[in-house]
C-alpha cells in the first residue's frame, strides 16, 4: 500500500517535533505533523519558558533588598510593569514558534495547522476534512489544565491564562498545591500581587519528599504568601463587573479580582477517535503503551504527557528521539523513567529532586540519610533567615546513592549534575571522593560525613514527620 507519509505526528509540542525532526532529518522519512495550536507545545508557548522568565521577572524586588544589603542603600525596584514585561515575552515566545517551525521545514517536515483526529489505524482526519494516510501515526498532544468540578468553575482561569492577561489581579486566589500552584504563586506574590494560596492537604507538593515539602511550604509563607492548608474552593460566584466572589467549603467567602485553577492536568485525549479505533486508554484517558511507546494499535505510537509516564519536557523529547531511532533508524532504544530529575522553580529558593524520597526508601529496606541544612552565604549576608537543605539518602547495605533532594538557589542547576553519578550507580564515597569546590552551595553534597538518621529496617530512627 502506497502511504501519503512515512510518518503523520499528530501534536508540535516537544516530543512530536523532536520525533518529527529526527525521522525526517537523519532517517530520510516522509513526514508530516499537524498542530492545532502554536508550535512548540505547552512548555515553549504556556509552560517552562514564559513561566521560567516570569520567575525571573518576579525576582527583582527581592533583588533590590538584597542589593540594599550588600551596601547599595539606594536600590529600589519600583512597580512592576506588566504591559512592558508581556510585550517582550510575546516577542519572545513568536521567536521561538518560529524557531520549532524553522527547524521542521528546514528538515523538510509537512506542517499541517490544524487539529487532527484519527479515522484508522493508517488514516487521519484533519479538521478541514482532509484525510492523510501514514504509514506510522505518533500521537504526541501532551495534556491539558483540568477544573475542579465545581459551580462557576468557568470564572476561573488556568495556568495558560496567565500568560495572556492584560493587567495582573490586585488579589488573586490560587487553587492547588502541586508545583504549577507553587510556582505561579511564587510568581504573582513577587510581581505585586496579594496572594492567597488554598490547598486542600497539609502540605504542598504531594509526592515530593516530606521534608522538602515542609520546606516549600513555609518558605510560601515566607514571602507573604497566604496559604491557607486544608482549604479548597465550593463554589464561585460574579461579583460586581470585574471581580469573583468564592465561597470555602468551611462555609466563609471572599472577594478576588482573579481565581487561578492549578488543581492538575489530564491526557488531551478526547475527539481524537481512539475509543472507537481500539486503542487502549487508561483510567486518566491516557493513551497505554509499551515500552517502545507502541499502543493497542500496532501502527500508532504515543510519546509525552498524553502517555501519563513522567510528565516533564525532557522526558518527552527522550522519548521522541527513541521513537525515531526505533522505527526509522534501526537503533532500538527504550527510555528509562526510573531515575529522573525535576526542580520546582519557586524562590527564593528552588526544590531539586532526584532518586527515592527519604519515604520510598525506608519502605524499600534500611537507609542512611545525611543532611545539611545553612544560611547560604549570600543571602546570609544580605540579611535574609532562609536556610538551604541538601539532603542524601543511601542504601545502608550497597553504599548506593538512592535520592537527593536540595532546596536552595539555583537547585536545579546543582540537581542536573547530580543526576550523572546517579545513573552511573555512585555510592556515597563515590561522592565523598570528590573534592568540594569552595566556596559554593554544592560542595555540601561532597562534604556530609555522617549520617543524620537511620531509616527503614529494625534500627530505623523515627520517621520525618510530614507538615
Amino acid at each position: 500500500m502506497n502511504f501519503d507519509y512515512d510518518l503523520f505526528v499528530i501534536g508540535g509540542g516537544s516530543g512530536g517535533v523532536r520525533a518529527a525532526r529526527i525521522a525526517a532529518s537523519e532517517y530520510g522519512v516522509h513526514v508530516g505533523l499537524a498542530e492545532e495550536s502554536r508550535m512548540g507545545g505547552t512548555c515553549v508557548i504556556r509552560g517552562c519558558v514564559p513561566k521560567k522568565l516570569m520567575i525571573f521577572a518576579s525576582q527583582a524586588g527581592a533583588m533590590a533588598a538584597e542589593s540594599r544589603g550588600y551596601g547599595w542603600p539606594e536600590a529600589q525596584s519600583g512597580d512592576f510593569d506588566w504591559p512592558h514585561f508581556h510585550h517582550k515575552l510575546e516577542r519572545e515566545l513568536d521567536r521561538l514558534e518560529g524557531a520549532y517551525t524553522g527547524g521542521l521545514q528546514g528538515a523538510g517536515v509537512d506542517i499541517h495547522k490544524q487539529r487532527a483526529r484519527i479515522l484508522d489505524a493508517h488514516t487521519v482526519e484533519l479538521a478541514d476534512g482532509q484525510r492523510i494516510t501514514a504509514k506510522h501515526i505518533l500521537i504526541a498532544v501532551g495534556g491539558r489544565p483540568q477544573l475542579p468540578g465545581i459551580p462557576g468553575q468557568e470564572l476561573g482561569m488556568i495556568s495558560d491564562d496567565l500568560f495572556t492577561m492584560e493587567r495582573l489581579p490586585g488579589r488573586v486566589l490560587v487553587v492547588g498545591g502541586g508545583f504549577i500552584a507553587c510556582e505561579f504563586a511564587t510568581i504573582l506574590k513577587g510581581l505585586g500581587s496579594d496572594t492567597v494560596l488554598a490547598y486542600r492537604g497539609d502540605a504542598v507538593l504531594r509526592g515530593f519528599d516530606d521534608e522538602m515539602r515542609r520546606h516549600v511550604t513555609e518558605q510560601l509563607r515566607m514571602i507573604g504568601v497566604d496559604l491557607r492548608l486544608g482549604a479548597a474552593p465550593e463554589r464561585l460566584d460574579r461579583e460586581g463587573a470585574s471581580s469573583v466572589r468564592v465561597t470555602f467549603k468551611d462555609g466563609s467567602s471572599e472577594v478576588f479580582e482573579a481565581v487561578m485553577f492549578a488543581t492538575g492536568r489530564a491526557p488531551y485525549t478526547q475527539g481524537l477517535g481512539l475509543e472507537e479505533l481500539g486503542v487502549k486508554l487508561g483510567r486518566k484517558g491516557e493513551i497505554v503503551v509499551d515500552e517502545w511507546s507502541q499502543t493497542s494499535v500496532p501502527s500508532i505510537y504515543a510519546v509525552g504527557d498524553v502517555t501519563d509516564r513522567v510528565n516533564l519536557t525532557p522526558v518527552a523529547i527522550r522519548e521522541g528521539h527513541s521513537f525515531a531511532d526505533t522505527v526509522f533508524g534501526a537503533k532500538p532504544r527504550k527510555v528509562d523513567h526510573s531515575l529522573v530529575a525535576s526542580a520546582v522553580y519557586t524562590r527564593p529558593h528552588e526544590l531539586a529532586t532526584v532518586g527515592l524520597t527519604e519515604e520510598q526508601a525506608a519502605a524499600r529496606g534500611p537507609a542512611d540519610v545525611y543532611v545539611a541544612s545553612f544560611r547560604p552565604m549570600r543571602s546570609l549576608f544580605g540579611g535574609s533567615e532562609v536556610r538551604a537543605v541538601m539532603k542524601l539518602i543511601v542504601e545502608t547495605g550497597t553504599d548506593k546513592v538512592l535520592g537527593c533532594h536540595i532546596f536552595g538557589p539555583e537547585a536545579g542547576e546543582m540537581i542536573q549534575m547530580v543526576a550523572i553519578p546517579m545513573g552511573m550507580g555512585a555510592t556515597k564515597a563515590d561522592f565523598d571522593a570528590a573534592m568540594a569546590v569552595h566556596p559554593t552551595l554544592a560542595e555540601e553534597l561532597v562534604t556530609m560525613r555522617k549520617p543524620t538518621r537511620r531509616i527503614g529496617g529494625d534500627n530505623a530512627d523515627k520517621a520525618v514527620v510530614s507538615a
